[in-house]
């Protein structure tokens, strides 16, 4: 984040708008005045009374059973030292959103103006009514020790300074799998930390728990090696003091070490340090942003190595959010008093565990794998890995309770793994899939419209995210002006200026002029035609020199439409085209069409329709649950659009019997579960909701998707354009820069799925 625009990028993205990143939502209804007499005076009096009767009912009349204080005093922020409690709040912040969408954990972020241990025990103290849970987070060596042994014992809600035990957990669960993969016993291993910090020393303690003899560890700090001959250390780092005397400096000490853990500095271990390791060495080079170690050199300099690091962009991330939120998940549904390190351990067993068993396909199609499995590549689980919050919460759980510091005893352990379940919503989770699917496999992606700031700044951030190669179309002077003017960072992307006689333009003319000949295009016509971007880059995409193609945000849909279905057309088997919206809403992701093309379908166009939305919502990993709606419920009313709609479901149930659909329907009833089935019992729809709705003319969908965009508060990602041969999509007019982002994502996975 060094160059100067991703800088403003990242102040624009905490400072517009609502400024920060997150807010207080109420969770009861809120819009008469009797709702605000229960939940302010004179009602609020009632649970106020039942918890002084019994303070633990405090958990079932408020909140604070599912809310964690992220605490620092801002002494060691990230890698900026200390720059104050006011400076920390951003990275506070950040930690509870984490907190939120991986685990659905409320979270106060506080920021405490102290330094002395005494004073920031008795503020966090005196929190405890407040709070489920307490997360330390980013305060400096050695007194975060002290902060966190105390509070551990002088509290009844769970402790945990994340900086320490998180990494240990995440790199404990690795260090497991990877001896299992190398051939390796933890109690033979010859370990060698890099690093004396909190981390490190939280970490070497796990891995003497998991099995590491203490005679077989030695560390370094920043003076050299812990020895029992230094008189600087303090009594923290003391008791991983060696009395080894044949270790002079760190390439002596790896001499035939197993295992390598590096939570240090960037680039202190050469390939020829690595080369005198052991057979089969472990080497997890955590330092951030720059390991150790770079991954290229230490599996050029061994290729029988096992190499991790916190790098999100190579193998086997050591990512502390594998860790924490699952962690205080499963201590706040238990009412733990603590986090011991029997749930610590349970912790990393599960995290382990997971990455041995088979892969779901969510998250191969998540980072572009075709059969990811357990190996040197893949010795813990991706941070999409939807398991993490059954599987890791219920072992925390679990441990919780046969250690004796649960209050709360879970017993049916299948209805609370359902209840973590629908903690999480899974729209904005599928939206990080895709984007991660698409960094796995970039695609050359051509902008029609690209002399326009918007374009441009999507450009330079799919760019520089690794999700597509832009390819710009339009004046050459007026994009370069834009770019110069706005200081965007995309000098080596190509443009291509369609009306000055552009490379090709004879070759897609003729092209165009054999396949249209017959349709009313002269050859004359078919040059003057490929002056327009829109048929250009429809072109390039035929030739094969793009993947995809994004049009749309200065011209109507219709004129970005038909230049890609003259040049590409639709793909075999399909009768026509249609548009997708993906709506990511609070109740998770919706999917409605036709919102775009079709203006009035008939009723053999419902049923073309419906089979191209239907296998669309497939490739996203969700099984479709089709509702086709109308003013009326089967067959309440009668009319043009009920009667088309119910014909339309009785085709598809004929022709397609393993199709979940029914209609026609009201919205209300497709929607809600219970509604429809306490009405319409023998509904297909089996008792779920609706996750796919056909609307019966384009207007209503329309509408439809706008009224949820702009008053539902829901995100509108598309439309998506579905049965070309290739991938072509079309942004709304006007979208913003992450519209246009959504949807060059998705541009780029629709590549890769008709890449084959």
């Amino acid at each position: 984040m060094n160059k100067p625009n991703r800088k403003q990028d990242a102040l624009n993205y905490h400072s517009k708008g609502r400024p920060g990143k997150i807010q207080v939502v109420p969770t009861k209804p809120t819009n008469s005045q009797r709702d605000l007499t229960m939940a302010y005076s004179p009602g609020v009096a009632e649970p106020c009374l039942r918890i002084a009767e019994n303070v633990d009912d405090v958990y079932k009349y408020t909140a604070k059973g599912n809310l964690v204080a992220v605490i620092s005093n801002g002494t060691a922020v990230l890698g900026l030292g200390n720059i104050g409690p006011e400076a920390s709040k951003p990275v506070m912040e950040g930690k509870g959103l984490l907190f939120k969408i991986y685990a659905d954990i409320d979270v106060f972020d506080l920021e405490v103006n102290v330094q002395s241990v005494d004073e920031f025990v008795n503020i966090v103290k005196a929190l405890e009514p407040t709070f489920g849970g307490i997360n330390l987070e980013d305060i400096s060596a050695p007194t975060c020790f002290e902060i966190e042994r105390r509070l551990k014992a002088e509290m009844k809600i769970p402790v945990m300074h994340d900086d320490q035990h998180g990494t240990a957990i995440i790199s404990g669960a690795a260090l497991l799998n990877a001896c299992q993969v190398q051939g390796k016993k933890l109690d033979k291993i010859k370990m060698v930390v890099n690093g004396a910090g909190a981390a490190a020393v939280s970490c070497s303690k796990m891995y003497l728990s998991l099995g590491v003899k203490k005679e077989n560890l030695v560390m370094f700090d920043i003076n050299g090696l812990l020895s029992t001959s230094r008189t600087d250390l303090d009594e923290m780092r003391q008791q991983f003091a060696t009395t080894r005397k044949d270790i002079t400096d760190l390439t002596s000490a790896l001499k035939n070490a197993d295992v390598f853990i590096g939570l240090s500095a960037g680039n202190v271990v050469a390939p020829d340090m690595l080369k005198g390791m052991a057979k089969n060495p472990i080497v997890f080079a955590m330092a951030n942003p720059d390991p150790e170690i770079a991954y290229e050199l230490a599996i050029a300099a061994r290729k029988d190595i096992i190499m991790a690091s916190g790098r999100s962009d190579y193998p086997n991330q050591v990512n502390n959010v594998l860790g924490f939120p699952y962690i205080f998940r499963g201590a706040l549904d238990v009412r733990a008093t603590a986090i011991n390190e029997e749930m610590k351990i349970a912790a990393v067993h599960a995290i382990a565990e997971i990455a041995k068993k088979p892969v779901p396909e969510s998250v191969n199609l998540a980072y572009n794998t075709k059969n990811l499995k357990f190996g040197r590549e893949y010795i813990i689980p991706k941070p999409m890995d939807h398991r993490l919050i059954t599987e890791v919460s219920v072992a925390v759980a679990k441990a919780a309770i046969a250690s004796g510091v649960a209050r709360k005893i879970i017993t049916d352990w299948e209805a609370y793994t359902e209840e973590l379940r629908l903690r999480i919503g899974s729209s904005d989770k599928l939206l990080r899939n895709i984007t991660n699917k698409a960094k796995q496999n970039p695609k050359r992606v051509v902008f029609a419209d690209a002399d326009n700031y918007k374009i441009l700044r999507s450009a330079q951030i799919v760019k520089e995210e690794c999700i597509a190669t832009p390819i710009l179309l339009g004046d050459v002077e007026k994009i370069k002006e834009i770019i110069k003017e706005n200081d965007l960072e995309l000098d080596d992307v190509q443009i291509i200026d369609p009306h000055i006689g552009a490379e090709n333009t004879e070759k897609y003319a003729n092209y165009l002029y054999k396949k249209r000949q017959r349709r009313g295009i002269t050859l004359y016509e078919a040059r003057k035609l490929m002056s327009d971007s829109n048929y250009y880059g429809a072109c390039m995409v035929q030739f094969g020199e793009a993947d995809a193609l994004i049009s749309g945000l200065t011209k109507d849909y219709a004129t970005t439409v038909k230049p890609a279905l003259q040049i590409i057309g639709t793909e075999t088997g399909v009768n026509r085209v249609a548009g997708m919206y993906l709506m990511i809403t609070p109740k998770g992701p919706v999917f409605l069409g036709d919102t775009t093309v079709n203006v009035s379908p008939s009723v053999n166009d419902l049923v073309d329709i419906t089979v191209l939305i239907e296998k669309a919502v497939k490739k996203f990993n969700i099984s479709p649950r089709v509702a086709i709606l109308s003013y009326s419920n089967f067959g309440s009313n009668e009319g043009i659009i009920p009667e088309k709609t119910r014909e339309a479901v009785r085709i598809l149930h004929d022709k397609y019997p393993d199709m979940i659909i029914d209609g026609d329907l009201q919205a209300n009833f497709a929607l809600n579960a219970r509604l429809l089935a306490d009405n319409f019992p023998f509904s297909t729809l089996k008792g779920q909701p609706a996750n796919t709705l056909i609307f019966p003319t384009l207007e209503s969908g329309n509408i439809a998707y706008k009224l949820l965009q702009e008053i539902g508060g829901s995100e509108a990602v598309g439309p998506i354009l579905l049965g070309l041969k290739k991938s072509v999509h079309v942004l709304q007019l006007g979208s913003s820069v992450r519209e246009i982002v959504n949807m060059v994502t998705i541009a780029v996975a629709d590549a890769q799925e008709k890449a084959g």
